[in-house]
């Protein structure tokens, strides 16, 4: 018998070819953070007003818009999900002082752990209200359910952009939800980035009002400091190599287990 055909997928996108698709990807990305480092002023003017994140996300969906490419017909995709981000996320995880944050003492864990758990349980309150008032909101099925994007907000308010795209992932988020979700997640973090900066910039005189005592906040901001001063050095080819060792063997054994 002669054995069936394989099925080849067809695509309309002009580029096909994976290892085009991964240069043009790191082009992009190389550009924005070029750009966003630039002393130019016109770049400075342009990133005071739209973050650079929101760039490295929508720019390569402009790909795919366009049918420059094919997001579902490339490899790419594939790769940096199964292989990149986990070594990305060990690599994360490296830097965590887990002694100094349990030096912070009982309070600090607490506000810190209750801050989580309402950004976990958020979500689904946020879906019950709306769902409520404006049913019709509260749309979509599969991979485009509102609840699935709704876990990659979660996923970058905990654990930042890494965490975001894993959540994709795991929740198996469909693209256009998840453009959608992006943009609210840059627009409200920038929001309260603003009330942030400006409770920073007053935190003396808010901190004297409440009675707050921010003695081990300041002491590991020292340690921090003092750290980096001392270690700081331009990685070598040998700091590189050890880098990637680090983040992909442990990403290896990861997939083993």
């Amino acid at each position: 018998m002669l054995a069936p055909e394989s099925v080849v997928s067809q695509t309309n996108a002009l580029i096909t070819n994976d290892g085009v698709v991964a240069g043009l990807l790191f082009a992009i990305l190389g550009f924005v953070f070029y750009t966003n480092t630039s002393e130019h002023p016109a770049f400075k003017k342009f990133y005071r007003f739209v973050p650079a994140l929101l760039l490295c996300y929508f720019l390569p969906s402009l790909l795919n818009t366009f049918g420059i490419v094919d997001g579902n017909q490339t490899a790419v995709t594939d790769i940096a999900m199964d292989y990149l981000l986990p070594a990305c996320m060990v690599l994360l995880t490296l830097s965590l002082d887990v002694k100094a944050v349990l030096g912070l003492g009982s309070k600090a864990l607490i506000l810190f752990l209750t801050g989580t758990f309402g950004i976990v349980i958020g979500g689904p309150i946020a879906l019950l209200l709306v769902s409520a008032v404006f049913p019709e909101m509260i749309g979509g099925a599969g991979p485009d359910a509102v609840w699935r994007g709704m876990t990659t907000i979660a996923g970058s308010w905990i654990g930042g952009g890494a965490n975001q795209a894993a959540m994709k992932e795991v929740y198996e988020v469909g693209g256009d939800i998840f453009s959608a979700m992006v943009t609210v997640d840059i627009i409200v973090a920038n929001l309260w980035m603003a009330v942030l900066l400006y409770m920073a910039a007053n935190s003396k005189k808010i901190d004297a009002r409440t009675g707050a005592d921010t003695s081990a906040i300041d002491n590991i901001r020292h340690r921090v400091e003092k750290y980096e001063a001392e270690h700081v050095r331009n990685p070598s080819l040998r700091d590189l190599m050890l880098i990637l060792a680090i983040g992909f063997g442990v990403a290896g054994l990861a997939h083993l287990l």
